[in-house]
């Protein structure tokens, strides 16, 4: 299937590994160029130079309030256009209602939720007929996450004004997705498995709880996340595509 997405321009935001690395390699495979940023300045650098020509790095933090507009405009003044953005940033500290700490609680609104909306609200005033905004958020979304309170707290929140965003955007013709990873197997969730002490245990107890019975690979969440922003998808706005091997049980 062609995709539709050769020299359409996309900002991604945490993509120097991961699901967001993982899409931007998606995107770029299929014609597209890409934005992609990241917090270490070197990382992004080499994360940049791996996908190849057809991709600018940029040292950002999505809590910053100057990153949004700078992120357009570089996408604007570099490849000419902005096609759309995928919204993703690392998930906060893990813990329990109890154990997490109002610090806690207030970085990560500011870069899971705030430096998220933001972000699409620039977006969305930078865009046109045929354009997207994804959010990379949870399968916490529709069920709480042992261990992940924060997370809990605010992905669900982020989904409503993705919903919001989609009803307000819809006849402008720009769309608005959520993709929801489930037990993805990347850095985060092996460190999330750590976290019991026997992660190889987790794991399997994991596994054995999706109907695949196995963890899915980046490149299956790139791939999905990529046909989402893709002018192949231009009939699908306000919805939140599980990518979790059939975990989530309700329709």
């Amino acid at each position: 299937m062609d995709l539709g997405l050769k020299d359409r321009v996309y900002v991604v935001t945490g993509a120097t590994r991961g699901l967001g690395n993982a899409t931007a390699r998606a995107l770029v495979a299929d014609g597209a160029k890409v934005i992609i940023t990241g917090r270490d300045e070197k990382s992004v650098r080499e994360a940049a130079d791996e996908l190849g020509p057809d991709a600018v790095g940029l040292a950002a933090d999505n809590a910053d309030p100057d990153v949004a507009q700078r992120l357009v405009e570089s996408a604007q003044e570099g490849f000419g256009r902005l096609d759309g953005i995928l919204i993703s940033v690392g998930g906060p500290a893990p813990g329990s209602a109890a154990d997490n700490t109002d610090a806690q609680w207030q970085s990560a609104f500011e870069s899971v939720f705030l430096g998220a909306v933001r972000l699409a609200r620039t977006a969305a005033a930078a865009l046109g007929e045929g354009g997207v905004i994804g959010f990379v958020l949870s399968g916490s979304v529709h069920e709480p996450i042992a261990g992940l309170t924060i997370s809990n707290g605010l992905r669900p929140g982020l989904a409503g004004f993705a919903k919001s965003l989609a009803d307000e955007l819809g006849p402008r013709g720009i769309r608005v997705v959520g993709v929801l990873p489930a037990r993805i197997d990347t850095d985060r969730v092996r460190e999330l498995d750590a976290l019991s002490g026997n992660a190889a245990a987790s794991r399997a107890a994991n596994e054995a709880a999706i109907p695949l019975r196995r963890y899915g690979t980046p490149e299956e969440f790139g791939r999905t996340a990529a046909f989402l922003l893709s002018p192949a998808a231009s009939y699908l706005t306000g919805i939140m595509v599980p990518v979790d091997g059939g975990s989530r049980r309700g329709f």
